[in-house]
Formats: C-alpha cells, structure tokens, sequence
C-alpha cells in the first residue's frame, strides 16, 4: 500500500530547495517524490544531466541523502557496484552499526532519457540482466535538455530539436520515439512501470513496489520540460496529466511478466490536444503537415491497442 499524502509530508526533504533547476521543472518534483517515499536509507546515483547538474554544482549538493554522480553511461554500473559491496559488507559482518541497524538499504539510479535510452543502455541492460537489487529511473524529457535540447531516440516524431529542427527541408524529427520499457520487460526483470508527476499516488505506490520487488526494477518517469517543449512554467503538471489522458503516455505495470494499465481514460483525448500546448510541435499544424499529425495519433493509437492486447494475454 502507498503512503497517504499525510503521511508523505510528514517525512523529511530529502531533496532540499535552492536547487538550480528551472523555474517549473517537473524533474525535481519527481526527485522529491521518490525520496519522500525511499527514504533516507538510500544511495542514489545520478548520471550527469539535468537533474544532476542542478543538484549538485560544486562544492554545493541538494541531497542529504548518500549520492553518487557518475558518467552519463555508467550510473546503472555505479550502483549495481554499491549494492554489491553493501551485501558483500553485510555477508562479512562488516557493516557500519547504523547501516546494519537499517531496515533496509535502497539503491536508486536515475538518468534522463540521453543517458538511459541511449548512451547508457548498455549499463543499464546489465545491471538489470545481472539481477541486481536496484531501481533504474529514467525522467524521460524527450531530448538531451541539458546539453542544448538535441534529439535522442526518447524524442517523440515530429518534435523539433536543435539537432532535428523544423525548417525549409525537414519538419522536425522523423522517427518514432524508442519504446524503452518495453525493452526493460524482455529482460524478465521483477518489475517495470511508466507513470508521471502529477499521478503522485501512482508514483508513489510504483516507488514503493520497485524497492520491495527483491531484484531489479525500472521506473519510466515523463519529465515534461517547459524549456525543451515551450510551454508555460506552471503547466508542467498538467501537460503530464494530458500526457496519460492522450494515452501518448499510459499509466502501466509489469509484475512478473503481468501486465497492468492503471488508468484507461474514459475520453480519450486527441494527441492534437496535447501537442498544440507545446511550441516544439507547432509547425505541425501548419498548412501541408496533416499527415505528420495523422501518423502521430495513428502511433498512439497503434501502441495503445498493444498495451490492451499485452494486458489481456498476460492475465489470462
């Protein structure tokens, strides 16, 4: 069972303010809820990116928590690393009195979809594939925000990007976005999830099940960035919310190969409804393009029936 919000708000920040991220960034939101619901019994690890650029500019850190920042492609080892010596400590009865009184030690990893989907999956592919007691989090923002909003295989077709820009030759990227947790659930891992800021008790309730699962789990987190997707800092949590009423964004689980959608949205939404909210979309709409728009609801249609399908066969 998640924690109620009563309960949530009485536990400590573990991610404290005067971090430097933007003005509405969501990616914070999603840290401090994590942590709210992990607790202070956590090593984290952060491949460099947005979020930990923000936190941990030297010699400053926002955490108060145990973290570790790695490489953009090597968080998933990182922490595949301390979880092992941390059992290897515990084997040896070498553990520091306060670790060893611990109930329980977590490991958490998170990246954003350029160190996850692209230049760590390799990493992330063995930690996972070893059976490590971890969980992966990737704050999915759909480009390498960081570095000058550049395309990565997270980058949904037709967004503009400076490295895929809409223009006189070409309308932005022309590819469909990688299904990156689909590809977590062929590594029959214990469990995988998508979910958002704004469902908090989603979140909540798939941070607590990821950390109690026994191995490894992988938590695919959407970051809606008001920089990389131009819209106005205080819709960050709402475009996320559209994001899973669109079914651009499902609200899913795997538990041991079982397939789970949280939430089916009564009236389904256009994606034109939510893409017209980002500035990144908007040649889209412009006089030509119909078929970009018509391919993008025609793949959000097509992975939905999908997730149906894989719900049904997986319970019968």
């Amino acid at each position: 069972m998640a924690l109620s919000l009563k309960e949530m708000v009485k536990h400590e920040d573990l991610l404290t303010g005067g971090h430097r991220a933007c003005a509405g960034c969501t990616g914070a939101n999603i840290l401090r809820q994590i942590m709210l619901t992990a607790g202070p019994n956590t090593v984290m690890g952060g491949a460099t990116g947005c979020m930990e650029v923000v936190t941990t500019i030297y010699p400053y850190t926002a955490w108060k928590n145990s973290f570790i920042h790695s490489a953009f492609e090597n968080v998933a080892a990182t922490i595949s690393g301390a979880e092992t010596a941390y059992r290897s400590l515990q084997k040896h009865g070498e553990l520091p009195q306060a670790a060893a009184d611990a109930e329980r030690m977590n490991f958490i990893a998170f990246g954003g979809d350029g160190g996850t989907y692209d230049i760590g999956i390799q990493a992330l592919s063995g930690a996972m594939e070893r059976g490590h007691r971890m969980v992966y989090v990737c704050y999915d923002n759909g480009a390498y925000m960081n570095t000058g909003i550049q395309r990565s295989s997270a980058t949904p077709f037709g967004a503009h990007t400076s490295t895929a820009p809409a223009g006189s030759v070409k309308q932005g990227k022309e590819q469909d976005r990688k299904d990156l947790t689909e590809i977590l659930v062929a590594h029959n891992i214990p469990y995988v999830a998508q979910t958002t800021p704004f469902h908090w008790k989603d979140l909540a309730t798939k941070v607590e099940k990821a950390l109690s699962c026994g191995g490894p789990a992988f938590l695919n987190i959407l970051m809606p960035c008001t920089v990389g997707w131009g819209f106005p800092m205080e819709r960050g949590m709402q475009i996320a919310k559209e994001a899973v009423e669109t079914n651009f964004w499902p609200l899913f689980e795997v538990e041991d190969g079982v397939y789970k959608i949280n939430k089916k949205p009564k009236e389904r939404k256009p994606i034109a409804d939510w893409m017209k909210e980002q500035a990144r979309f908007r040649h889209v709409f412009k006089p030509g393009n119909e078929s970009m728009l018509e391919h993008a609801q025609q793949w959000v249609d097509q992975q939905w029936d999908l997730l149906l399908k894989r719900e049904t066969m997986t319970n019968m």
